[in-house]
């Protein structure tokens, strides 16, 4: 299909603005010259070009179809290009169902083409570009010639292809993908393509959904390996948990926890909009990450400016966004003070801006001296390279000056898009320095290339599954739903501490537990259709007496039943909550967040894919608030880390055995101390 070399333009048309005009138009400027046929029973010839009435007349089996026809025809085309042997199409009509015809087109569609092992492009899609192949296979006009270079572009959205496609920045294409509704043919099978082609330096994917999460992890785990990063921009959850009201970790991990926990796992970049996405992948596109010398002190950016405000204005944005910067070494700091005007302070990010006399030496020499530091990882020129009607070249010419002296990346920031001056920024980025066109989309770009440094974190190897406790567990489960003792037995069994408790269904029961586990004590309802115990008054805490126990006991049977856990009181900690939820794509997902009753109030919470082992696990840890209660605030102790960790990677292996069969598991509160971490409840919702 990418690489095709004979194609068939079914609805091809002489008609000017029609799709089937553009897909002849579009072909006929790729530069591999494939062979072309014309089909449409409605003319002889277009253009002085023969034209088929029909698929089946064309004289040869094709590489590609195109298929530019109503929704109402494409079964009957996508039929006989099947049955023709033709090895792929591109959909671009949105295959909906049509009336008088049954329902289900895309599956019959999808159906025909995987018999006849056709690979398709769409259905809703505007086609592709392999720029490297030299094919444009698209039904709308783009810029011609397209600027080739070392980006692949799969998206699901059509409006973005065209757009992205559009962007005057400072990188090109080897692939370019708008795949629609991926029928057959997945993210994942383009980014593998594009992957093994050589030259490719950045691969960015627009998606909304994920519709094969095997495929793609793999794919993923294949980048990650070739060291090309992944740029991810995604639009909508994938839906882990949206049913799941029962169980908090599914409503945490529903609004993005898919993407979030894919993104960890294989060291995706992820984006928000656009300008993210754009400058991310000028940026990577422009300059490749190399070891760099080990330094002492704080690593990151040096920016230069030519504004105090502006200057003040991306030190604070970078300071929220999370962007380091450099710390200078005394002898950068002489250096810039030998160039700087009277007055001016030499240090980073440096404000450079004085009399303006002999700007254009003084700016190459301080990023020249900030590009010879260390520390110093990439060098950034923010200034908003608006046009200069007094025809000053400083800030270009420097900026070119600095990045021919030194190996290290040098880029420009600009913070304001409308103000920059098209023709400046192209003579850069011809010269190999980005521009990045946004204040904050511009560091996050820098805040992406500069991790891109650290290897990304690879899933742990799966470990051997224990098959008799999966076997037994998955028979408790199937049976009937567990009570409250059976969830915490569940937990023990896979590693996870938990408070003693007895079940009890009498008042003299309850007393013989409570003396058997040691005063205080709490009890609970064991009412297995009551899931959230707390919600309707079914926990008792601090019973210190048999009275005031038995007493408890008489109130908490009256309004839910005789059925209850005694439980030992868990030394006081820090609450964490762990979980559960199933994604439909994913699969199992684990869910980590603060605790006890404000676990969906504060939606503090992290996401992961497991297998989780334990560096994974103290990496998740520090990036969730609630967390840094662990290390102990006003007096408090700290809490055992190592112990939280354990007990996420008990889960984790949880969620390897059983996830398949669970839709939602709830671990709230897990209490952690100096002493340890000890689950107090939990909930499981079976598939």
């Amino acid at each position: 299909m990418l690489e095709a070399r004979t194609v068939a333009l079914v609805g091809a048309s002489p008609r000017p603005g029609r799709l089937g005009e553009r897909m002849i138009t579009e072909l006929a400027r790729s530069p591999a010259r494939p062979r072309t046929y014309l089909v449409n029973p409605h003319y002889d010839d277009i253009g002085g070009r023969p034209c088929h009435r029909r698929l089946d007349d064309v004289p040869e089996p094709v590489d590609l179809v195109l298929l530019g026809v109503p929704d109402q025809a494409l079964e009957d085309q996508l039929a006989a290009a099947a049955a023709r042997g033709d090895r792929s199409a591109v959909i671009f009509g949105s295959a909906f169902d049509v009336p008088g015809q049954p329902p289900g087109l895309r599956d019959r569609l999808a159906a025909t083409a995987r018999a006849a092992g056709m690979a398709v492009c769409g259905a809703g899609c505007m086609g592709f570009v392999n720029l490297a192949h030299g094919l444009r296979a698209v039904g709308y006009l783009e810029p011609d010639p397209l600027v080739a270079g070392s980006v692949a572009l799969v998206t699901h959205s059509g409006s973005m292809f065209s757009a992205l496609l559009r962007a005057r920045r400072g990188f090109g294409y080897r692939l370019a993908v708008s795949s629609g509704q991926e029928l057959v043919t997945t993210a994942a099978d383009y980014a593998r393509y594009a992957l093994r082609q050589p030259g490719i330096r950045a691969l960015a994917l627009v998606l909304e959904t994920i519709r094969d999460a095997g495929a793609l992890r793999a794919v993923l785990a294949e980048a990650a390996a070739a060291d090309v990063p992944v740029v991810l921009l995604t639009a909508g959850a994938t839906g882990a948990g949206r049913a799941l009201v029962a169980a908090h970790s599914g409503a945490l991990a529903a609004a993005d926890g898919a993407w979030e926990a894919l993104a960890d796992a294989y060291g995706l970049h992820r984006v928000h909009d656009l300008a993210e996405l754009t400058d991310t992948l000028e940026l990577f596109a422009a300059v490749r990450r190399s070891p760099l010398a080990p330094a002492v002190g704080p690593r990151g950016l040096a920016t230069v400016h030519d504004s105090g405000l502006e200057r003040a204005h991306v030190a604070d944005l970078a300071a929220e966004l999370g962007v380091p910067f450099a710390g200078l070494a005394e002898a950068t700091r002489a250096r810039l003070a030998a160039v700087l005007d009277p007055g001016l302070t030499p240090a980073n990010p440096l404000d450079l801006w004085g009399t303006g006399r002999d700007a254009e030496t003084q700016l190459t020499e301080a990023l020249a001296a900030m590009a010879a530091d260390d520390a110093v990882d990439a060098v950034v020129l923010a200034v908003d390279l608006v046009p200069e009607f007094d025809g000053d070249r400083s800030y270009p010419a420097a900026a070119l000056a600095a990045a021919r002296r030194t190996a290290k990346p040098v880029a420009i920031l600009a913070n304001l898009p409308a103000a920059v001056d098209p023709a400046t920024a192209a003579q850069l980025r011809a010269a190999g320095v980005p521009v990045l066109e946004g204040t904050r989309s511009g560091l996050v770009a820098l805040r992406h290339w500069l991790s891109h440094a650290a290897p990304p974190q690879h899933p742990a190897r799966h470990p051997s599954p224990d098959a008799a406790r999966r076997d037994r567990w998955l028979r408790a489960l199937a049976a009937a739903p567990l009570d409250g003792a059976a969830h915490l037995d569940l937990l023990r069994d896979y590693g996870i501490p938990t408070v003693q408790t007895r079940r009890a269904a009498t008042p003299a029961e309850a007393l013989d537990a409570a003396a058997a586990l040691g005063y205080p004590v709490v009890l609970k309802t064991n009412d297995p259709a009551i899931t959230h115990k707390s919600d309707v008054g079914g926990v008792v805490t601090g019973l210190a007496t048999p009275a005031a126990l038995a007493a408890a006991y008489d109130r908490l049977a009256t309004r839910l039943g005789p059925d209850v856990l005694v439980c030992e009181t868990a030394r006081p900690g820090v609450e964490l909550s762990l979980g559960l939820a199933r994604d439909p794509a994913l699969g199992p997902l684990i869910v980590i967040a603060a605790g006890g009753v404000l676990v969906e109030v504060l939606a503090d919470r992290v996401v992961a894919l497991p297998p989780v082992g334990p560096v994974a696990a103290r990496r998740l840890l520090t990036r969730i608030r609630a967390a840094r209660l662990l290390d102990g605030v006003r007096g408090a102790p700290p809490a055992d880390r190592d112990a939280v960790a354990a007990a996420i990677v008990a889960l984790s292996a949880l969620a390897l055995e059983l996830g398949d069969h669970l839709d939602a598991l709830d671990i709230n509160p897990l209490i952690c101390a100096p002493s340890g971490a000890v689950a107090v409840d939990a909930l499981t919702v079976t598939r």
